[in-house]
């Protein structure tokens, strides 16, 4: 299964790629975020912020791959 996923992923273009990982990265680093926050002493709301810069993280990472 997961092999089929990758596969399709790898056939979109590399525009369609990156909508795809900021559809799925985006509300998972903000959800996640801001659940965490209130364990580590922060608003949810800027919890929420947090997550989403460290889920742009991976899109950075994947971006990178792609131009070497």
């Amino acid at each position: 299964m997961i092999r089929d996923v990758s596969r399709w992923f790898e056939s979109k273009s590399f525009s369609v790629q990156i909508i795809i990982l900021a559809l799925v990265l985006d509300p998972f680093g903000f959800v996640s975020g801001y659940l965490l926050a209130p364990s580590l002493g922060v608003d949810p709301l800027m919890g929420g912020v947090y997550g989403l810069v460290a889920a742009s993280l991976p899109m950075s990472l994947f971006v990178m791959r792609q131009n070497a």
